[in-house]
Order: C-alpha cells, then sequence, then structure tokens
C-alpha cells in the first residue's frame, strides 16, 4: 500500500457522516455506466461515501428533466444504485430543473415531484436539487406568488423534501460562491433565505471564494457558515476542465486544509471530464479527508503552518523530512497517488474512442496589468455552461495590447445549444438520442480486447502496512496487485520492463498537467531553461566554441533540455503502448500536443546552439505577455481570476515562448484520428541532407499539377516547388530545418521534410555567380514587408498536420532572430495542394505575374 494518512473516524456526525467523494457534475459526455461502477468499488477502497450524479449534458438530468426514464433506463439505473450501495456509497440522484421550472406552478412541482418518485422505486435514498448556471430572473407568474427567487427554490425545495419523507438531500443554489453573493455573502438576501426558510437537514454545496477556488479557507467557510446557518457541502471544481480544451488536472488536492474538515458537512470533488484522468484527484482527496482530526493530528508549527496554507512553491519534489505520517502533505500526497495509479494504465480496457470536452466561446485572456475584479452577470455558471441561458464572466481586452496574448488562446467555436445525451441506454457507451454521440467515428484501437468487468476485489479502509522491498519494481514504484484482477496478476507484473510507464513518467505526465492555478515542478523547469537559454543565447553565439566559458554554461543547459524533451517524447511512446487503451485516448490529445510543442522549443534552441542567429542580442525581444513578463507568474498563481482567464494551462505558457508576433494560427493542432506513435523531430540541416531534401521537392513536384521544365521554358515556368528549392539551397542553408521521423520499428530516421529561408531575398544576387533567371524573379518580388523568401515541403506519408506548423514556427522564429519579420514564397498557380498547404500555414497572396501563372504568398510574424 501507498504511505497513506491513517484512518481517523469523522467527528461531523451531523445527519450522517462526513460526506466525502465526487459529483459528476461537468459539462459535455458524461461518464458510462461501466465507469461509474468502476468508480465506486474504488471509493470504497480509499474510504468515501457518496457520489451525486448530475452530469449536466445527461438529457433526462436538466434539458428534459420533465420526462420520466424508459424501461431500459430504468434497469441502467437501478444497476448503479445497487452498485453504489453494495459499495457503501450513498449515491445521491441530482436534478437541474432551474432552465425552465414555473415554481408556482403546482403541475410543475408535481412532475418533478413524480420524476424523484420513479427514481426512489429503483432503490435511490439521496436526492440533490440543482439551481446553478441558471438566470435568477423569476417568470411574471412566479413573481406573483413568491417574495423573491430565494423563497420560490425553498418552497419547491422544502415540498419535495418532505414528500419524499425527508432522505439524504442536497441543494446546490444559484449563489454557489463568494464572487457570485450579491452583493456579498454576509449581505446577500438570496443566502440568508436559504438559511432561514430551508429545511435544516437539507445541506447546502458551496463551491469557496470563486467558482475554481485556488484556496479554501478557515475564516470564509465560517463566514458562510454563519449565513447559511449550517456547515456547506463544497462542490469542489479545483479539477474541473470541461471549461478549456488544453487542460487536463493530474495534481493533487490541495489549498485545502484539513483543519477545514470538521467545519464542513463535506466535500465532493466535481473532477475532469476524462473519468480515467481522474486517478489523482479522487486518490488525493480521500487521503486528505483522513487527516481530520485537530486532536489526534502531530501538532509540528513549523511544518503545519505550511501544510495548512498549501502555498509551497514546490521548486523540487522534496518532501519534508519526519512529516507526521498523519498530516497531510500534497507532494507526498502525489507520490502516494502515482504508486496505486500504475496499475492502472495497464489494465485491459476496450478503447471507446477521443473524449471531446466542450469548446467554449468566451472572451480571451488579457494581460495582468489590466486584469480585474469583473461585475457579477445576470446568468452565471459552474464550469463555463454550453447554453443558451448562460454568460461567461469576463474581463475588459479593450486595450490593443492585448491581441497577441487573444490569438494565441483562441479555442474553436463550439455548440451554443445545450447538448442532449444519455448516458443510460449502455453500459459501456454515451449517446445521443438515438445515435451515439461521438461526432466523428472514433479511430481504431490499437488492440481490440473485450471489456473487462470492473475489480472485484476491495477494501473497506487503506490500512497501513510496512513496506515490502519485493513489492517495489526496478524504478522504486509501488506495486499495488489485485489478486482477483486478471490484468493484475504477479507474473504480468514480473513482465513490466523499461519500455513500460513507471513512477518517474507518472511524475512527469501530473508535472506537465498539474492544477488550475499552479504548473508542476518539471513543467516549471521547461520554461525556466527556455527562457534561459533564448535570452541568454548571445552567450553561445560569442564563443566559437562550447569549451569557452561564456558559451560553457549555456551548451550544458541546452544539454539539459536535450533531456527533457527527449524524456517527453519517451512518456508519449510509453503511453501509446499501455494496456488502458480508455485511459490512453483520454491523454493521448494532451500528451501529443504537449510533446509537439517542447519538441518545437528545443528545435529553435539547438538552432541558436548552432551559432546562426547572427543579430541575437544580450536582451532579445520576448514578446509581452508570457510566464516571465511583469506580473503575469503572480496573477495566474493567486487566484484571484478564474483559470479560464488563462486558457490553455502550460501548453499555452510554453507556445507563449516562441519568439514570433501573430502566430496563434501555427499554434492550432488537430489531433490525429489515428494513434501513432511516431516522433517528428526539428532539426537543424547537416550537409548530408542535400539529397534528401531535393528528392522531396522533386517527388512532390511530381505528385502536383507541376509540370518538368524543359530547355525553352520561360523563367515563369520554372516556379516549381522543386526548382525554388534547389536555388536556394545552393545559395544559403543558414536558416534550414529538416523534419526528422523517427518510428519504434525503423533503426533510422528518415527525413520527411525540410523548410528553408534566405534572409534578405534584395540580397540574392550577390551571394551567387548563377545567371538563373529565376535569382532575378526572387530579388524583384521582396518586398519591405517580407523582406525574406522561403520554401518548404513535407512527404505525403507526414499525417500528423501538427508538423508543419511547428516546422513553420521554428524557420520563421529563426528569421526573427536574424532582423526578418515577414517572408514570401513564389507559388506556381496550377499547383493547387501547394498553394492550399501555405493558406492552411497563414500565408495571404501578396501579388501575381502578369502572365497569371505564379502568385508570391506572404506572411508577416
Amino acid at each position: 500500500m501507498a504511505d497513506d494518512c491513517p484512518i481517523i473516524n469523522n467527528m461531523n456526525t451531523k445527519n450522517g457522516n462526513f460526506i466525502c467523494g465526487v459529483v459528476e457534475g461537468f459539462y459535455g459526455r458524461p461518464w458510462t455506466s461501466e465507469q461509474r461502477k468502476d468508480l465506486f468499488q474504488k471509493l470504497k477502497k480509499w474510504g468515501m461515501n457518496s457520489y451525486v450524479y448530475a452530469p449536466k449534458d445527461d438529457s433526462k438530468h436538466r434539458a428534459n428533466w420533465r420526462d420520466l426514464y424508459t424501461v431500459e433506463e430504468a434497469e441502467h439505473l437501478t444497476s448503479l444504485i445497487t452498485s453504489a450501495n453494495e459499495n457503501g456509497v450513498t449515491f445521491y440522484y441530482a436534478l437541474s430543473p432551474g432552465l425552465d421550472i414555473t415554481y408556482s406552478n403546482s403541475k410543475e412541482v408535481l412532475t418533478l415531484k413524480r420524476k424523484l418518485e420513479q427514481v426512489s422505486q429503483f432503490g435511490c435514498v439521496a436526492f440533490a436539487l440543482l439551481f446553478d448556471d441558471i438566470d435568477p430572473e423569476m417568470s411574471e407568474a412566479d413573481k406573483e406568488v413568491f417574495q423573491s427567487f430565494a423563497h420560490a427554490q425553498v418552497s419547491v425545495t422544502n415540498d419535495v423534501y418532505h414528500h419524499l419523507n425527508q432522505p439524504k438531500f442536497l441543494l446546490c443554489p444559484t449563489q454557489y460562491c463568494a464572487a457570485r453573493a450579491v452583493p456579498n455573502v454576509q449581505n446577500s438576501e438570496y443566502l440568508l433565505t436559504l438559511g432561514s426558510k430551508l429545511a435544516p437537514d437539507i445541506d447546502i454545496m458551496w463551491t469557496g471564494s470563486k467558482v475554481i477556488s485556488r484556496v479554501l479557507t478557515v475564516d470564509s467557510i465560517e463566514e458562510v457558515t454563519e449565513v447559511l446557518k449550517r456547515p456547506p457541502v463544497i462542490w469542489d471544481n479545483l479539477h474541473a476542465n470541461d471549461y478549456d480544451q488544453k487542460r487536463v488536472f493530474l495534481g493533487p488536492y490541495q489549498g485545502r486544509s484539513p483543519d477545514l474538515i470538521p467545519r464542513l458537512r463535506g466535500v465532493l470533488t466535481n473532477p475532469n471530464c476524462e473519468f480515467w484522468a481522474n486517478f489523482v484527484a479522487i486518490h488525493t482527496l480521500a487521503q486528505w479527508s483522513r487527516c481530520n482530526s485537530e486532536a489526534e493530528r502531530d501538532r509540528n508549527e513549523s511544518v503545519c503552518s505550511d501544510i495548512k496554507l498549501e502555498t509551497e512553491a514546490d521548486d523540487g519534489t522534496e518532501i519534508p523530512t519526519r512529516l507526521p505520517v498523519n498530516m497531510y502533505h500534497a507532494r507526498r500526497a502525489l507520490k502516494n497517488a502515482i504508486a496505486d495509479w500504475l496499475p492502472e494504465f495497464h489494465r485491459n480496457r476496450q478503447a471507446s474512442g477521443f473524449i471531446t470536452k466542450p469548446q467554449v466561446i468566451t472572451t480571451l485572456p488579457v494581460t495582468p496589468a489590466v486584469l480585474a475584479v469583473v461585475p457579477t452577470p445576470s446568468v452565471v455558471n459552474t464550469c463555463i455552461a454550453l447554453t443558451t441561458t448562460s454568460t461567461v464572466s469576463s474581463v475588459s481586452t479593450s486595450t490593443p495590447q492585448l491581441s497577441a496574448l487573444a490569438d494565441v488562446c483562441t479555442t474553436v467555436n463550439g455548440n451554443t445549444g445545450p447538448i442532449v445525451m444519455n448516458s443510460l441506454l449502455s453500459e459501456t457507451k454515451v449517446c445521443t438520442e438515438p445515435m451515439d454521440c461521438n461526432a466523428t467515428p472514433p479511430p481504431e484501437p490499437l488492440k481490440s480486447e473485450p471489456p473487462i468487468e470492473a475489480e472485484s476485489s476491495i477494501i473497506d479502509k487503506p490500512e497501513l502496512v510496512e513496506e515490502d522491498p519485493n513489492s517495489l519494481d526496478d524504478n522504486g514504484a509501488k506495486m499495488v496487485i489485485d489478486s482477483n484482477s486478471p490484468e493484475s496478476s504477479i507474473s504480468d507484473m514480473n513482465d513490466w520492463n523499461g519500455q513500460q510507464l513507471n513512477a518517474e513518467d507518472v511524475t512527469l505526465l501530473c508535472d506537465l498537467f498539474y492544477l488550475p492555478f499552479e504548473h508542476g515542478t518539471q513543467g516549471i523547469q521547461l520554461l525556466q531553461e527556455f527562457y534561459w537559454l533564448y535570452t541568454n543565447a548571445h552567450l553561445a553565439l560569442a564563443s566559437a566554441s562550447p569549451s569557452k566559458p561564456e558559451g560553457e554554461e549555456w551548451h550544458e543547459r541546452a544539454k539539459k533540455l536535450e533531456e527533457m524533451s527527449k524524456n517527453v517524447n519517451k512518456l508519449f511512446q510509453k503511453l501509446n503502448t499501455i494496456s488502458n487503451k480508455e485511459l490512453m485516448y483520454e491523454l493521448y490529445p494532451y500528451i501529443w500536443e504537449m510533446r509537439a510543442v517542447i519538441s518545437t522549443l528545443n528545435s529553435y534552441i539547438n538552432w541558436l546552439g548552432s551559432g546562426k542567429a547572427c543579430q541575437m542580442s544580450e536582451n532579445p525581444a520576448v514578446g509581452n505577455y508570457t510566464w516571465f513578463s511583469k506580473g503575469w507568474k503572480e496573477s495566474f498563481m493567486s487566484g484571484e481570476q478564474e483559470p479560464w482567464v488563462f486558457r490553455g494551462g502550460l501548453t499555452a505558457d510554453l507556445q507563449r515562448l516562441i519568439p514570433i508576433d501573430g502566430g496563434s494560427d501555427l499554434f492550432v493542432y488537430k489531433v490525429p484520428q489515428t494513434v501513432s506513435s511516431t516522433i517528428y523531430t526539428i532539426r537543424g540541416y547537416q550537409p548530408s541532407d542535400n539529397e534528401q531534401i531535393v528528392s522531396i521537392s522533386q517527388e512532390l513536384a511530381s505528385q502536383s499539377s507541376e509540370q518538368p521544365t524543359s530547355s525553352e521554358s520561360t523563367p515563369l515556368d520554372k516556379l516549381s516547388l522543386s526548382r525554388l528549392t534547389e536555388c536556394l539551397i545552393q545559395i544559403s542553408t543558414d536558416i534550414c530545418f529538416i523534419v526528422e521521423e523517427e518510428c519504434e520499428d525503423k533503426e533510422e530516421k528518415a527525413v520527411a521534410g525540410y523548410a528553408l529561408a534566405f534572409i534578405n531575398a534584395k540580397d540574392i544576387s550577390s551571394r551567387t555567380t548563377s545567371q538563373d533567371p529565376l535569382i532575378e524573379i526572387i530579388a524583384n518580388a521582396s518586398k519591405p514587408q517580407n523582406p525574406s523568401v522561403m520554401c518548404c515541403g513535407l512527404r505525403n506519408t507526414v499525417t500528423d498536420q501538427s508538423v508543419s506548423k511547428r516546422l513553420i514556427l521554428c524557420l520563421l522564429a529563426a528569421l526573427r532572430a536574424n532582423g526578418s519579420c515577414g517572408v514570401f514564397t513564389l507559388v506556381d498557380r496550377k499547383n493547387d495542394e501547394l498553394v492550399e498547404s501555405y493558406t492552411k500555414l497563414g500565408f495571404l497572396e501578396l501579388s501575381q505575374d502578369e502572365e497569371n501563372q505564379s502568385s508570391c504568398l506572404g506572411r508577416v510574424f
């Protein structure tokens, strides 16, 4: 077993035990019945006792809340409730009627009662009504009956509660955090009405100071407890990720002192959309919940102060020595969770395709200089709803200087109406009505094993055991073996080898995708190493040899970044080989994009180390809004703003370090529809690459509408990709990048593409004695805003659409380092594929030749 906190009986026993578990309350594709049953077993094993069924986009929970369940749906829901009961988990069935209910209409209230009565017949003994993410304005009919919105909700809730014979009951209010309380918590008529009028045994949910709270303080909990006249149940959105396409949260539960526990009615985490990605979030919450007895906790004030505030910067992975075993420390909890998570990667699970999170149209992020408190909108939401009745709190972006950051964080427009799904028609699928909810067919799984039953071996409470040296693998990872699970046999564990994930790999994974207000240790190291190497590139350029003192440190740190990039590549490849294909598909889009970004940064640093950047100063331009801009990091980590203000997480923070402006289109990557472990690396040019470059350009020309040139061709006929490539490579290779393809089943790396440029096309004739008419055409096509000429080519076998964008990013950054901010290329207008390729890379037509045979395409950066 992992190094858990000891089991401590919770002293907060009002109306039953301390509520601790999971609320499935996010937007997007709900979990499947099979996944929920797996969750119930984990909750039992870890000593947790509650689950709230509240998937926002499950059709009959919210959008169609009036509809009763069919026989088939009833069977699945009954099966879920039975499974929860068997595992000692209280199943709370929740409805969200607030979108369109008329509180004063007796027929509406009767419909609500009938729906909950039906579920009670399935064996459910606990219920919840959720009034979050709705318009707080009452209808005209309700205004004639109720004194206020709060009175309307209280009336219906109390009526339903008593009608069901006073079961365990939860209420999520419309003002569910301090930031939404009008005008504030202490003076909110809405909250005061709930506190005084709501039946005293109905528990009220609360998210903290904000929708997603970085820290929960004792003072804030005591304040809301006084107003609500009962301790709240925390609906914790710390690990919720449905508001950002690029983020998943694998860091530990933190920012909440265990001293809160005696002051709370319970804690329910509303975690990542991706079910299998929630192991750390739930496991660490379980550890936290057991460190709950003030009387029995060891009192080490110096350590306790750190733990209570949870504000360690975590600039290393050190865990304090002599830390009391029953005191919560987030980094230790993460280590324990990772040790228990490792076997999950090797469970045989059938693939079900990619999980697509909601894509939300929001106001874009802003610079710290203009971050401000935003007036509460008339409509609020828990994690940015995708409904026509919800709006998003935003910060003004009127300042023109925000455009660069806004461009980087632009997301794809998503649905504007409610998503209707059904997770009660199948054990293993989530369906729309009547079809499967995937917009496109999922890619074929790498392996197609039949689904297996959830683990049957369960433990009521975690127990502390002595660490057996034989229970550690070669990497020191603790192996938790379920003797009744065929996928977790001892023989399987003995087959683990260096090609499979180990604890270090999973720690890296968690550090790259940490928490909403904090990047993991190794994520910070990546940011710091690239920034230092880029801003000190003049040290490498100042030395003709790496052995000179001024360049020695630079080259050593460049090797460190190279090693970090390789580790991420290894993690990517290992993840693609795991047996748990559901987990692989959930994490693949994130690690695929992360490794692409890190590899691009490393490629650029390697190019800088080659000494070909002739104009790097001691204070190079780094862009206006990066992790190192004044106030940016501090605003991100402070928790003063909701985390969707800082869209993209570590991935975006790394992207913004690439020294080009207006390149947001080159940061938008489409995840490959076919999972592949192939690594595409971008490196600098080597003389031995000439033959491959020419070969690729000729291959692409032969596949297009370009015709081979003849001796009688005019100069304009010679503007083929192969002709332009041969011309430029003969003149200069100072700025030339190569795409290298690395496959696990091939020993040698293959050249798959190239991009090359000449910095000042006006001077191109001075670099060659060739009388080629193409030289003059290139020189004449140069413009003040587009001084550099370029060309690129990529083999058709490269299906990863991010490779071309990464290649161009490196080329443009290299040009920028040499003083150029604009580039152009010449293309044959008949070559539709080539024109389309450049258009997708952000190139626009600048001019045409008189015969309308060729075009000059360009972009600035």
